[in-house]
Formats: C-alpha cells, sequence, structure tokens
C-alpha cells in the first residue's frame, strides 16, 4: 500500500489560506450593505450587482476557507480562491489606473484605509499561497 506524505509547508499554506479567507468573510457576511458600498465604490459593476455581489461573495469566501480548513474538496476551494484573487487584483488595478481613492473592502468595512498598492500585493501573495496549495495537491492525486 502505498502512502501519501504531506508536507508541512503546503498543508499550512491550505490552512492559513482558508482562515484568512473565513476571516475576510465574517465582517462583510455581518455588514453587507457596507461591503455592497465598497464594492459600488470601484465602479465596475451596476448598483444592482454590487449588492448581488455583497450577498454572495462572502458567503463564497466562507465556504472556501471552510473546505481548505477541512481538507475537503481542497482543489475546488484553491481554484474558487485562485480566480477570486485575479478578479479581486484585476478590480485594484482598474481602481488604481483610474485613480478612484478607495479602500479594498477586503477585511473590514470602516475605519482605516488599506493602500491599494498594500492590497495588490498582499492579493497576490494569496495568489501565490494557492498556486502552491493547487501544486500540492496534483502532485499528491498521483
Amino acid at each position: 500500500m502505498k502512502t501519501v506524505r504531506t508536507p508541512m509547508i503546503p498543508l499550512a499554506l491550505r490552512i492559513a489560506l482558508g482562515a484568512i479567507f473565513i476571516y475576510a468573510a465574517i465582517p462583510k457576511i455581518a455588514d453587507p450593505v457596507a461591503f455592497a458600498g465598497s464594492v459600488a465604490a470601484y465602479r465596475i459593476l451596476p448598483y444592482f450587482w454590487s449588492y448581488v455581489t455583497a450577498a454572495v461573495l462572502p458567503f463564497l469566501e466562507l465556504a472556501c476557507g471552510v473546505l481548505l480548513i477541512c481538507g475537503i474538496r481542497v482543489r475546488s476551494g484553491a481554484l474558487i480562491i485562485g480566480a477570486l484573487n485575479v478578479v479581486f487584483m484585476a478590480a485594484l488595478s482598474a481602481a488604481m489606473v483610474r485613480g478612484l481613492d478607495i479602500d479594498c473592502g477586503c477585511f473590514r468595512q470602516e475605519g482605516a484605509k488599506t493602500s491599494p498598492w498594500v492590497a495588490l500585493l498582499r492579493d497576490a501573495f494569496f495568489l501565490a499561497m494557492t498556486v502552491v496549495v493547487l501544486r500540492h495537491e496534483r502532485l499528491r492525486a498521483r
């Protein structure tokens, strides 16, 4: 019988990524109207879709975070998180190019603003974490 070793770094990254996305989802779920305002500030979606996004996105982040922490459907959760990070990075880049002075709306809905550059670098780091998790899952599946 073949045993599969689970290296500690991909496991730690998977759990950390799951915890980060759960942590990001909680304030959005608690205050969907404020999060809808953050989404609307990007001026990408029509106003109605900002509210739809604010209603759906936090629960998607929460579900994917739980999947990663529990080790269930890890590839699916990581792929969705990776896709979300690409979308977040594109939206942040578009806002920066258009000179919009907005808060990313990532982890809190009020308080001090997060620099778009900091948020962009943070999302790039999360995307790199996702790639490591996906590569590990692909190798584990073999």
